[in-house]
């Protein structure tokens, strides 16, 4: 295969650096990063000076920076790489994925993609182009290589464990998911600071098409595994809705740095506070399932406290649902809950068949009984944690850039299924 080399583009958020926290066979130590001058670059090149300078497993990248105001102008006419790696101002981002693929270079790019609806369009003309080119452009999906994510769709798809989904109600929905995010958090033992723009919607996008493209990827990828979706037919968007986490100056101070809110952000602020507009409620129908979605942010965890992840399917036979709360200490577990009494020796029963043959790929998994309910014991050097699946994310994309065709068929089309929920709940959320 061709020697990779990665080239970083506007930098401007942590994730473009998290593609880089480890090394890759056959990946060049230099990266050349295109941006324009200012905080978002000098943080950018402090996480990566980080993983060069740890103690245990240190990288060696080098790095060459073209700071400028022309920075994307500039890549394309020196194109010293043939990858580009996104992550930061997402309004932005489908004008550097249009002009990355344009260009003959293969994309690594985090979500999202595209936060408005006005470009599912452009969005498809993008998964277009780099086909026709027989280009990679790939979005990081960090969750479906979380190991609970992965059993539940095992047991999901399993009908002696779970039956099959129920439809639901938008009272009671078949699938139901919720995510608590943190403005205030730490990424490698270090404080994050948020960058000023990050409060802006209108830049990184509202909680729906940021972080909750998240949860949109994983309904089908657990309900529908490798079935392409047609978002015309198969789904049926009905209500958004969206409200603020209230910042006061000093919140904003502390995660910012910043000593005001700035003048972009003055249509929100009201008597010394912003209202950030970062959650959003979406209810959908995918092929006949009720799906409901929560996307949360508050200011800070309590003490010991981080993100939390709820997700529940509901089957004929039992929920199968990952809990990550208080009670799980903030690590996500993988709960069976059987519907009746009546079922629950066989359910049981054929979940400790079902984990014994998944021992063949994870040895270690168990079953615990906790009354009402049963838990899969995942053995802990599985639970590698979010930041470790940007690597698992990068080396399946090196995979696919050598062997183009085991790319999946539905990749394209589920894509655009994802965008299409993610814009048009927002779109709703707007209009309620």
């Amino acid at each position: 295969m061709t020697e990779v080399k990665l080239i970083t583009l506007d930098p401007g958020h942590f994730h473009a650096a998290l593609v880089q926290k480890e090394s890759y066979p056959g990946v060049a130590r230099r990266v050349h990063v295109y941006a324009p001058l200012g905080p978002d670059l000098f943080a950018h090149l402090g996480r990566i000076a980080g993983f060069n300078q740890r103690r245990d497993n240190p990288t060696g990248w080098e790095l060459e920076i073209h700071a400028c105001p022309d920075f994307l102008a500039r890549l394309l006419a020196e194109k010293p790489g043939n990858v580009v790696v996104l992550s930061g101002r997402n309004r932005h981002k489908i004008d550097y994925l249009q002009a990355a693929v344009e260009a003959g270079l293969n994309v690594l790019a985090d979500k999202p993609w595209i936060i408005s609806a006005t470009d599912r369009l452009r969005l498809e003309a993008v998964l277009v182009t780099a086909e026709a080119k027989g280009l990679i452009a790939y979005d990081i999906m960090t969750e479906r290589y979380e190991i609970t994510s992965i059993l539940q769709r095992e047991l999901v798809n399993n009908a002696d464990i779970f039956g099959s989904v129920v439809p639901g109600t938008l009272a009671e929905p078949g699938v139901f998911m919720e995510s608590v995010h943190y403005v205030m958090k730490s990424v490698g033992g270090v404080p994050l600071r948020r960058p000023a723009w990050f409060f802006d919607t209108t830049q990184p996008g509202e909680g729906l098409t940021d972080v909750g493209t998240h949860l949109v990827d994983l309904v089908p990828w657990m309900l529908f595994p490798n079935q392409a979706l047609d978002h015309r037919r198969d789904l049926q968007v009905q209500q958004g809705r969206r409200w603020p986490t209230t910042l006061s100056r000093e919140d904003f101070r502390r995660v910012t740095g910043e000593s005001d809110f700035p003048d972009y952000l003055t249509a929100n602020t009201h008597n010394g506070q912003l209202d950030y507009f970062c959650n959003t409620a979406v209810s959908y129908r995918l092929r006949g399932i009720q799906v409901k979605l929560n996307i949360l942010w508050d200011y800070e965890s309590a003490a010991g406290g981080g993100d939390t992840h709820l997700a529940v399917f509901r089957g004929t036979r039992a929920c199968v649902e990952v809990r990550q709360g208080k009670e799980q200490n903030f690590r996500p577990e993988l709960y069976i809950v059987p519907n009746e009494a009546a079922k629950r020796d066989g359910v049981a029963a054929s979940l400790r068949n079902r984990v014994a043959g998944l021992n063949g790929y994870y040895p270690g998994l168990g079953v615990a009984d906790e009354g009402e309910r049963l838990r899969v014991t995942v053995p802990d050097r599985y639970r590698v944690g979010h930041e470790a699946h940007f690597g698992e994310v990068a080396r399946q994309f090196l995979h696919f850039l050598e062997h183009h065709a085991t790319l999946p068929a539905w990749e394209k089309p589920n894509m655009l299924a994802k965008y299409f929920v993610t814009t048009e709940g927002v779109r709703l959320s707007l209009l309620a």
